[in-house]
């Protein structure tokens, strides 16, 4: 059955469906040897659909994971600085899995991985606001004002966004620990947040999406996602 490019590509493991979307129009992709152009379709069954002169897998055991991703590591699969990537520490999967969202180099915490596009665009859909929460050490003064203005709407980049939940969990000389909750996951938010608040952000660990949390999983390791999880997140935000 012929599908669209990006569609198998992503179904394959490889990249989301937007990667896939870039590889194609970068000329990457090719089908039967010839250069594939963006809207094509192929049959995996019949066609030889190549991705950076590779062959597409034909057969893909799907796999959902939570990553405990430590600072100094990117999200992102093609790194021009040659910086290291969090694929690196998922080990020998048999099937190449990559990030669902992201986190900034700086950050550190809960990162789902897989290898099936569906899924990743199912969850990353601004449409299916799936929450996220961070527990975020900041410095500044007046950590109560600050929070008040967490909680309010904000501009950020252009775009109104606006905190499900902003909790104060400890203060210290100088700062605070806080819980942030959000749902927009815009890049670098919760440090834009934060800034605008007139704090700075001196460690940001994301501990939850959804009904999915981090618990006790140390830094670096990785574990397979339970059914109940995959499926939490999968109907998070229905009505």
């Amino acid at each position: 059955m012929t599908e669209r490019l990006q569609k198998l590509i992503s179904a394959a493991g490889l990249m989301s469906r937007r990667a896939a979307e870039e590889a194609i129009s970068a000329g990457r992709v090719t089908v039967n040897g010839k250069r594939a152009a963006l809207g094509e379709k192929a049959d995996p069954e019949t066609d030889l659909i190549t991705v950076d002169g590779k062959e597409l897998p034909r057969d893909t055991t799907k796999l959902y994971l939570m990553l405990n991703k430590p600072r100094g590591y990117v999200t992102t699969l093609r790194d021009e600085k040659g910086r290291k990537n969090v694929t690196e520490l998922m080990g020998e999967l048999g099937s190449r899995v990559y990030p669902v969202g992201r986190l900034d180099m700086y950050s550190e915490g809960l990162l789902l991985m897989t290898n099936d596009g569906d899924f990743a665009n199912r969850v990353m859909h601004p449409s299916h606001e799936v929450s996220k929460v961070y527990r975020t050490w900041v410095t500044g003064e007046n950590i109560e004002k600050a929070a008040h203005m967490l909680r309010r709407p904000m501009e950020i980049d252009g775009c109104t966004v606006h905190a499900l939940g902003v909790d104060i969990v400890q203060c210290f000389p100088g700062g605070a620990l806080l819980s942030i909750t959000i749902r927009e996951g815009r890049n670098r938010q919760i440090r834009k947040m934060c800034e605008k608040a007139g704090l700075k952000v001196t460690r940001l660990q994301r501990v939850a999406e959804g009904n999915v949390e981090l618990g006790s999983l140390k830094s670096g390791c990785f574990r397979p996602l339970t059914k109940n999880e995959i499926n939490s997140l999968l109907t998070e935000g229905e009505k």
